[in-house]
């Protein structure tokens, strides 16, 4: 059946019918113009104005408020116990669990379900759900891509009095928290506002940091212990060493007299590999190393003076600065001082003064930083001034590897912990640097501006992946390194073995010809002084003969100078007389030619 929709309309409603048809134009009206009228208008100034047929918009931006997340812990107790039935007591639960396994039902319930456990064991026998299949194609792939790294986080001094973080620590389980140090390092730049806290960040949430750390003073150093993630060592601006275990809240489990203490600020702290787990050591600017049992703080369990002329005098000590101890080499350490100097030292010797071994003097300024190649530590890497330069245990003289000078003074710097080859370095212009020797050695391969301020601290995730870099203005910032530069390549081991090889061969056969040059100058001075008769008992020129052959070898350099000047202007007047009589010949001739 076709069902149909009729709608109907009267005639009435349609109006008059349109009638069109063909015809001449016909004027209706003709209105004259009126100048009575035209005097009354104003003309006004002709105006250009642009329209658009497009609807007007406006533009804002807004800003979402800040989540802020808070971590919360539950602890599951026991329970599901009979009222009557006291759980605390053994004796009642032995009771009650050997009622309910001759009960008829709970072994049928058991067998039911120990079925079903063993069909799920079987299926995860079978199948490896975590086996990655195309593990070499990922490698490939990521080899080829661009170094680069992203912002993950940026965690700020909470406090409105900005400090500057100096020392970063990462956890030891996994990297999933950050210690981070504050402290004001400026001279008489601290104020009474100023907070004295530091802190330990989740790297999830940068709103709020997990926990405040308060010690009798500004730190400037802080680490985990590599042994219990739950404690950590700190050192004070004021000298002073404190102990922190997290799970017993913000105050300092143990502090250091002051009177057995550092007398200048603790630059760097070290844990040590021991049976117990809490032995650590510290190094400060007053020229102290000092040996700790974090137990017992009230005073240090060895102590050695950095004076180089091995008689203890403390007054003539190096200043240190940063602290180098490799667990594989347990009697080894070494310290990098504010003259520039690297001291080699070894804990076990006999008496004091065979404590200090050698010392490497390349830096024109205090040595930030110092670390062994955590896969070669024969070789370790020092920064000062606007260098950064990788060092030969068996080349006292000089390094092997050197950058070129930077524009900006160099602050801190670190190996990778998972490819031997990459370094990292921070400069005060707010630049993170990222070298790979193994590519290129003149330039860094990939530089990245972190912040407008300078950065004071830099410290790399056990995994290699995470950076984290701390800024003057108390700025700690995450990065994520690209995998190509986080993730051992090919042969990278044995290639970089070769080139420290090679490079430290050179630098011997250098070292071996410029001790030769030198004894033959040593001989060729003897034998001069010799013959002049002028040398004392030690065979060495007194002072006024070294000032009088000084004054000597400068007049005469200034004599050569000033005959060869003479004769280069005579020369020259030569040339001009030459010329003038040829100009006086050629006048002549023509002349006599006319």
């Amino acid at each position: 059946m076709e069902i149909v929709h009729v709608y109907t309309k009267l005639r009435s409603e349609f109006g008059r019918q349109c009638l069109f048809s063909d015809r001449p134009a016909e004027l209706l009206v003709d209105l004259p113009p009126d100048p009575s009228l035209a005097l009354q208008f104003i003309t006004k100034t002709p105006r250009d104005q642009a329209l658009q047929s497009c609807r007007d918009m406006s533009e804002h931006q807004v800003n979402t408020e800040r989540f802020e997340s808070e971590s919360r812990g539950i602890n599951h107790v026991e329970g599901g116990w009979p009222k009557d039935v006291n759980f605390h007591e053994m004796e009642q639960t032995i009771r009650f669990r050997k009622k309910v396994e001759k009960d008829e039902s709970y072994i049928n319930s058991i067998l039911q379900l120990g079925s079903v456990m063993e069909h799920c064991i079987r299926q995860n026998n079978a199948v490896d759900i975590y086996q990655e299949y195309f593990e070499d194609e990922d490698e490939v792939e990521e080899s080829q891509e661009p170094p680069s790294a992203k912002t993950i986080n940026v965690f700020r001094d909470p406090n409105q009095v900005k400090r500057t973080v100096t020392c970063l620590s990462w956890h030891p389980d996994g990297g999933r928290k950050l210690a981070a140090a504050y402290s004001c390092l400026q001279f008489q730049k601290t104020s009474k506002d100023m907070s004295i806290d530091s802190y330990i960040w989740d790297i999830e949430n940068p709103n709020r940091p997990e926990m405040s750390l308060r010690p009798p003073s500004p730190l400037v150093c802080l680490e985990y212990n590599p042994k219990d993630c739950h404690t950590l060592v700190g050192g004070s601006y004021n000298g002073q060493i404190a102990y922190w275990d997290t799970r017993r809240g913000s105050q300092p489990v143990e502090v250091s007299s002051v009177e057995q203490s550092h007398r200048d600020p603790v630059y760097k702290v070290i844990w040590l590999q021991s049976k117990t787990g809490t032995d650590a050591f510290s190094a400060s600017t007053d020229g102290q190393v000092l040996w700790w049992d974090v137990r017992k703080l009230s005073e240090p369990t060895e102590r050695l003076v950095l004076d180089l002329g091995r008689e203890g005098n403390l007054d003539r000590a190096l200043g240190a600065i940063s602290l180098e101890f490799e667990a594989t080499m347990p009697t080894k350490f070494m310290v990098g001082t504010e003259q520039g100097v690297v001291v080699s030292c070894n804990r076990k010797a006999k008496t004091p003064a065979e404590k200090i071994v050698c010392t490497y003097d390349g830096h024109h300024g205090p040595v930030y930083a110092l670390q062994r190649n955590p896969f070669f530590p024969k070789n370790f890497l020092t920064v000062g001034d606007w260098t950064a330069r990788i060092w030969s245990e068996d080349i006292k003289e000089s390094s092997i590897m050197w950058t070129r000078y930077q524009m900006s003074y160099l602050t801190d710097a670190c190996w990778s912990p998972v490819r031997p080859s990459v370094f990292f370095t921070v400069k005060m212009d707010g630049v993170l640097d990222v070298w790979d020797i193994l590519f290129k050695q003149n330039d860094p391969t990939l530089s990245l501006k972190v912040c407008d301020e300078a950065l004071y601290s830099l410290r790399v995730q056990d995994q290699g992946r995470l950076v984290a870099c701390g800024s003057q203005q108390g700025a700690a910032t995450l990065l994520e390194i690209c995998s190509g530069l986080s993730s051992l390549q090919k042969n990278e081991k044995s290639l970089l073995a070769a080139m420290f090889e090679r490079e430290t061969k050179r630098e011997k056969i250098l070292e071996a010809r410029q001790r030769e040059i030198r004894l033959k100058e040593r001989s060729r001075s003897e034998q001069s002084k010799e013959d002049d008769g002028g040398r004392d008992l030690d065979g060495e020129e007194s002072p006024e003969q070294l000032i009088a052959r000084a004054e000597s070898d400068f007049y005469s350099v200034v004599e050569t100078e000033q005959r060869r000047r003479r004769d280069k202007e005579d020369e020259g007047h030569q040339e001009k007389d030459v010329c003038e009589e040829k100009e006086v010949k050629e006048e002549t001739e023509t002349e006599t030619s006319q």
